[in-house]
């Protein structure tokens, strides 16, 4: 019985400003036009014969997580929510307590959800070649057979060949230095250490246990102050506050006797960078990657990407340009890893272009914000069909919406009413009131508030069916 788990934390800084803390890269579509990274490692199991996935996410992403799985049609998958986030090793373990909780012992495949792999074939291939290695006891991790001398991974050295394609583990290296990357390129025994693995439930807690017990202790107490709400599986957040800090690799990876490796040769990138992206991306007869309203004269190698204006590059090489809506980044593709230091320098300045884009995705829809100055700010909000926004109300602010198309339910007080296309509604500072769209196509209204102040933090919420405070 194999069960997928996908991990799906992490927050992607050094693909900003695409990648953001509330929208990070696993939910973006950056190698496929039409599914996230998420979504199509999804769909990369689509044939496996498994059990239901389970997926693994912060606490802040979860309404994006439920929105996309919903979209491929997997509204019933059991969500787990980490509260804070701990690495991978207490995250799996978490995965590996839901499954026993249950009285079942599955293999899990635990993968990774902003992985890229071009060769579905290969993948499930290694997939076969790990299974019956991880159902006699074993802890599996795949092996990625490198193409290129690479400073960014960490390696693992093969050892004696198994039965079935697998090989002993001799060691776990860390991120090279160029010469002794080129150096286990020649040798052939190093792969990219993939971060992938398979193991029964109950072997890796046992591990677990005998290795980090101290992990193991804080995640099963986690687990059992925990509840269950809707399809998301929350954790006790204090108990796991507590839990150390560690991955897979250093709590037992590297410790367990256990460990054995499958090579995985099936065009993998864990696109960890632009120009990891700008590698595997389709390019014109320039090595160019334009994508959105991009125009192009005499320039080579770049990696463009425009969101909603147009960008020119005129006589320039090997560079990343990304325009979104509130923000542009310029860099050199040598110089990538560095776009981290931007990140690191807005979370000093205090600022939000890290966190969010200037569209905010809800589980009731979305809102782009258009314009804002002293005491006002203009947003223009979509409203999924059916979808109902909190019963709230305000302080410090007034509200004016104006419905562009759909129809509008607006509750002010005691009183509702109907507002369709081109009418608009005022709200005034105290009142209690909600929004709703009653109809079957999306509801789209521009809201204009004013005031003294007009955080996020000035809503208080009375009732609401998505379960915030």
């Amino acid at each position: 019985m194999l069960t997928p788990i996908i991990m799906a934390g992490g927050t992607g800084s050094r693909l900003w400003p695409l990648s953001r803390q509330l929208h990070p890269k696993q939910f973006l579509s950056l190698a496929d036009d039409k599914l996230s990274m998420l979504q199509a490692t999804i769909a990369r199991l689509a044939d496996l014969d498994a059990q239901p996935l389970q997926l693994i996410c912060n606490e802040e992403h979860r309404f994006l997580a439920a929105e996309q799985l919903r979209q491929l049609g997997m509204d019933d998958s059991t969500i787990l929510l980490e509260p804070v986030g701990r690495n991978t090793a207490p995250a799996i373990a978490l995965a590996a307590l839901q499954a026993v909780n249950k009285g079942e012992d599955p293999t899990l495949l635990i993968l990774a959800a902003d992985h890229l792999i071009q060769d579905t074939e290969a993948f499930h291939d290694s997939i076969a070649k790990a299974l019956p290695l991880a159902e006699a006891g074993k802890l599996v991790t795949f092996g990625i057979v490198p193409t290129q001398p690479e400073t960014g991974y960490g390696y693992v050295e093969r050892g004696d060949a198994l039965d079935g394609g697998g090989f002993t583990v001799r060691q776990f290296v860390e991120k090279p230095d160029l010469d002794t990357a080129k150096s286990y390129l020649e040798q052939g025994n190093y792969f990219w250490n993939s971060g992938m693995f398979m193991f029964k439930a109950s072997c890796y807690l046992e591990e677990l246990a005998r290795h980090r017990p101290d992990i193991f202790e804080a995640c099963k107490q986690a687990f059992a102050n925990g509840s269950q709400d809707m399809n998301f599986v929350r954790i006790d957040g204090e108990a796991f506050a507590n839990c150390p800090d560690d991955s897979i690799d250093y709590a037992v990876m590297e410790k367990t006797d256990h460990a054995v490796m499958v090579p995985l040769d099936a065009g993998w990138s864990d696109i960890g960078s632009w120009s990891a992206l700008w590698d595997v991306s389709e390019k014109d007869d320039s090595g160019n990657m334009l994508k959105g309203d991009v125009l192009n004269h005499d320039s080579r190698n770049n990696y463009a990407v425009a969101e909603s204006r147009l960008v020119a590059l005129v006589g320039v090489e090997d560079l990343i340009v990304v325009e979104t809506k509130d923000a542009v980044l310029v860099a050199h593709r040598d110089q990538v890893q560095e776009v981290k230091k931007i990140v690191e320098q807005l979370k000093d300045a205090d600022r939000s272009e890290h966190i969010n884009h200037r569209e905010v995705y809800r589980p009731w829809g979305k809102y782009d914000g258009v314009d804002n100055g002293y005491r006002y700010q203009v947003k223009r909000i979509t409203v999924k069909p059916g979808a109902k926004l909190s019963v709230q109300m305000h302080h410090h602010r007034s509200e004016h919406w104006i419905v562009v198309s759909g129809t509008a339910k607006v509750t002010i007080g005691d009183t509702a009413q109907l507002v369709g296309e081109n009418q608009s509604v005022y709200i005034p500072l105290g009142e209690v009131h909600a929004l709703e769209n009653p109809g079957v196509l999306p509801l789209e209204l521009i809201e204009v508030q004013s005031g003294s102040y007009l955080g996020e933090d000035d809503i208080v919420r009375f009732e609401d069916k998505y379960g915030r405070a």
